[in-house]
């Protein structure tokens, strides 16, 4: 029948009827090869002995269920020296024995269940038509065989966390062929070593810093050369590089806020005075300031011809401010009344500790709440902000501050470690201003980006003399990095040389990470290893 070609059955297997309903596609199938080999002694036989039926689910078929009745013939094997007597035929490449569902079906299921897991993978076989069970799915999985590994010459290896934090595994990955070799319960150095002693081939292993695998590699496979990984190298420069920025960051903060101080203090006593006599104010305020830079910016467009719609969108006011101030003919002074705040007795205490050297602003609020101050921390942490102009999130932005803001150090050490010619104009003045910050950071700069070159072209022939230099250049951050290089010296000028790295075992860790939050947590190591061999 046309049938047995349209649903796939193997040669030797004739559909005989097909009953289809609203939900199920029933079909009737017999076997029609005129012998049979038995199972033990794989003696063909043409002797039928009886037929029995087996009911058995296929795939699904235009989301119908698909149920097979396949009849099957039992033989009579004709070697009388056998010790079975009576066999049934076999199907090795459409289903087991005694199995209920076909071997394609298993491998729908089995997939289904690689990609989704257990209750997941049940609600989309729902949807596709498939009638099963979560324990079915996770049954699928963990019945899936161990692949060989085979022969492998370059291993890149690397941790996971199973609770980050408490708790860590290994993956091993063959970075010829990007395979996830084996999945280990632990990160210990006895089990990693194990691992590699059965792995007689080894040329290489690409790792990370840490001592725990580079003492795996040395005792389990010590035939191998080890490859310090250059993303970690880069890594730990960067960590190295942000603390010597951030001490010198730190400097130049309290810098600028001792020359804030002095600028400002003088400026705040008659403030204080003005506020108790009720005279008014001579000086004006920034933001009245603003204001009327605002307002002679609105008059000469509007002598030039623009309209009004015109002028307030490509100066940034109200419509209504612009025909206010055009229909009054001068700048209409502000009557708000300046606000009074209840921390402006204590400013003066406030501006002799910070002199003092005390920048810590909890320990100022504890001090201000000693001597009465019942306002809020948020208060005495935006007045200290705002007042003294050092960065904060409500420092005033008007033309005339004359204190940039400084990046932080984890960004001024993004900048140091990126190349050049990749940066944007602003970028690169924040480059030059933070160089010429001090002479160190000038000299810090232009060894890591040595370094960086060095690491980028794998050129680890010029690794002694970087290490020579930062030696003679007392910079106590870099000399700690170097420190660390020099007891991983072989593996770190190979990994700066070779092509290895473990790039692909971190994707390979992120694809675990994606696949061990599918379970929710309810997974054990089993069933994360044998979906994590099996991936799609």
């Amino acid at each position: 029948m046309e049938g047995t070609s349209l649903l796939s059955f193997p040669e030797g297997m004739q559909v005989s009827h097909i009953q289809i309903t609203e939900n199920r596609i029933i079909v009737e199938v017999i076997a029609t090869t005129p012998t049979s080999c038995c199972p033990l002694c794989s003696e063909p036989s043409s002797s039928i002995h009886c037929h029995y039926r087996r009911t058995l689910s296929d795939v699904p078929c235009a989301g119908r269920r698909v149920q097979l009745f396949l009849t099957v013939r039992k033989f009579s094997c004709c070697n009388s020296y056998c010790e079975r007597k009576v066999f049934a035929e076999r199907f090795p490449t459409f289903v087991e024995p005694w199995a209920r569902m076909t071997i394609r079906h298993c491998q729908q299921i089995t997939s289904i269940g690689l990609a989704t897991c257990g209750k997941g993978g049940t609600r989309l076989a729902a949807r596709l038509g498939i009638q099963t069970t979560r324990q079915t799915i996770l049954r699928r999985i963990m019945d899936l065989p161990d692949s060989s590994a085979g022969v492998i010459l370059f291993l890149g290896i690397d941790d996971f966390s199973f609770r980050r934090g408490c708790r860590f595994g290994t993956l091993l990955v063959n970075l010829e062929n990007h395979r996830v070799v084996d999945l280990l319960a632990d990160r210990e150095a006895e089990t990693s070593a194990a691992w590699m002693r059965q792995q007689l081939d080894l040329k290489a292993i690409s790792r990370d810093r840490g001592g725990a695998y580079a003492s795996a590699a040395r005792e389990g496979a010590p035939q191998a050369t080890q490859c310090a990984d250059r993303f970690h190298l880069m890594k730990n420069l960067g960590k190295a590089l942000e603390d010597f920025l951030a001490r010198h960051l730190s400097t130049s903060r309290k810098h600028q806020v001792q020359q804030a101080l002095e600028e400002q203090t003088p400026d705040w006593v008659p403030e204080r005075q003005t506020r108790r006599s009720g005279k008014p104010e001579e000086i004006p305020s920034a933001y009245q300031q603003d204001r009327i830079a605002l307002y002679h910016q609105v008059i000469s467009l509007h002598e030039q011809g623009m309209a009004q719609s015109a002028i307030a969108q490509q100066i940034g006011v109200h419509l209504r401010t612009v025909q206010r101030w055009l229909a009054a003919g001068t700048f209409p002074e502000s009557k708000r009344h300046r606000y009074v705040s209840q921390l402006d007795p204590y400013l003066p205490y406030i501006f002799h500790r910070w002199e003092q050297g005390c920048h810590t602003m909890a320990r100022l609020f504890q001090e201000l709440v000693t001597q009465g101050y019942q306002g809020s921390y948020a208060s005495v942490r935006d007045n200290i902000v705002r007042r003294l102009q050092f960065g904060g999130r409500k420092t005033p932005t008007d033309a005339s501050s004359k204190t940039p803001t400084l990046a932080t150090s984890r960004q001024a050490a993004f900048l140091f470690l990126r190349r050049p010619e990749e940066l944007r104009v602003q970028e690169q003045e924040t480059v030059i201003a933070l160089r010429q910050m001090n002479p160190e950071v000038d000299r810090a700069y232009d060894l890591v980006q040595q370094f960086a070159h060095m690491l980028r072209t794998r050129t680890g022939e010029h690794l002694d003399s970087w290490l020579a230099q930062v030696e003679c250049s007392e910079l106590p951050e870099l000399q700690s990095f170097a420190a660390g290089i020099e007891k991983d010296k072989d593996a770190v000028r190979n990994g700066l040389t070779w092509w290895i790295n473990n790039g692909m075992v971190e994707g390979h860790v992120t694809k675990l990470k994606l696949i061990k939050r599918q379970g929710y947590g309810k997974a054990g190591f089993p069933l994360l290893r044998k979906r994590v061999l099996h991936a799609i």
